[in-house]
């Protein structure tokens, strides 16, 4: 049998998971440092590579793609948006919010090789850049 206080073990307990939803709020709801917007989260982006092109994937779900602007600064890509609450009108009461809302920013850092603009797409709540690499 374990000498310990169940109370020192319980507020063990709770802080552990106090740190730990501090971790997932700063994953999800990161500052992003801006001059231009008063971006409050970034959204969750992909980034693959080949010998022919960067392929860049931004989950943008609920986002207008007319709203969405792209960038190139310094040598990073970066989307800025807001992503409107849906139905935010039309509840008295919140019992969860998971998704984040409010002006975002994303800047995802490119490679220093030549780069043009080539296709780009919004798929299934998805942003897809795509950047073709030249000589």
């Amino acid at each position: 049998m374990s000498s310990r206080n169940p109370t020192d073990w319980m507020w063990a307990q709770a802080v552990e998971f106090l740190d730990q939803a501090e971790r997932m709020h700063r994953q999800f709801f990161r500052l992003a440092a801006s001059e231009r917007t008063r971006a409050v989260w970034q959204p969750p982006a992909n980034v693959f590579e080949d010998e022919r092109e960067i392929v860049i994937v931004v989950a943008l779900p609920g986002v207008p793609s007319d709203r969405v602007e792209v960038t190139i600064e310094s040598g990073a890509l970066v989307v800025r948006a807001e992503s409107p609450p849906p139905l935010s009108r039309s509840c008295r009461g919140v019992r969860q919010l998971e998704i984040p809302y409010g002006h975002f920013e994303r800047r995802i850092p490119l490679p220093e090789v030549r780069l043009e603009a080539g296709t780009h797409e919004v798929a299934d709540g998805c942003l897809i850049l795509r950047l073709r690499k030249t000589e």
